[in-house]
């Protein structure tokens, strides 16, 4: 295993993996419904793991569209009672607060945004970001880790599911589609890849 601090493995970039569920694909108009956020750590004998996840749900901001296919797909009732959802800036203040925290404790310039297809979950991001005035994206304004791109060279597979099990990972077709299990095992698959990586390069 190749021995580095976190700051000296990506350029001083802080990886942190991030997804999101929606009521559609346009990050415009579409709700923000749910936000999960896993902060990863590094250890010379152990490599790169899961340390710490934060996540919310999120209450749809007012006027958001919610499209029903969406909601069938992802199984989110945005208005169910049980679902202590907060509003936007709340969910990103709290992680944002955490990630900040994370990138001065590693001595990094800035996080940098790890998802499958991450265009998608950055995208809603910058967008809630926009609506509710916050002042300091601490993620990279542009560049993402693709574990989709990642593991279609690692294993041959693109589609999350299958890359999981590629990787050696269990799969949960039940808990999928939610933003704490989907980030879970998108970090864990990151992981092993750059772990795999580091023993080759050691």
């Amino acid at each position: 295993m190749a021995a580095y601090t976190v700051a000296d493995r990506f350029r001083g970039f802080l990886p942190v993996v991030i997804d999101v569920e929606t009521g559609g694909f346009n990050s415009e108009t579409d709700a923000l419904l749910e936000i999960a956020a896993v902060i990863l750590d590094y250890e010379v004998t152990g490599g790169w793991h899961r340390r710490a996840t934060i996540a919310h749900h999120v209450k749809p901001f007012e006027g958001a569209n919610l499209e029903k296919r969406a909601l069938d797909f992802n199984k989110i009732d945005p208005y169910h009672p049980f679902r202590a959802a907060v509003d936007e800036s709340e969910a990103l203040d709290e992680i944002f607060e955490v990630i900040r925290n994370e990138i001065a404790r590693h001595h990094c310039s800035r996080a940098i945004l790890v998802g499958h297809n991450p265009a998608f979950d950055l995208a809603f991001i910058k967008a809630a970001v926009a609506r509710t005035g916050i002042k300091d994206l601490p993620l990279h304004n542009f560049s993402t880790f693709d574990t989709a791109a990642l593991a279609g060279v690692a294993f041959g597979q693109t589609v999350l599911a299958r890359a999981v099990c590629a990787a050696g990972f269990d799969w949960d077709a039940v808990e999928a589609h939610s933003a704490i299990y989907d980030a879970s095992r998108t970090a864990d698959l990151f992981c092993e890849i750059v772990n795999r990586w580091d023993r080759i390069d050691s």
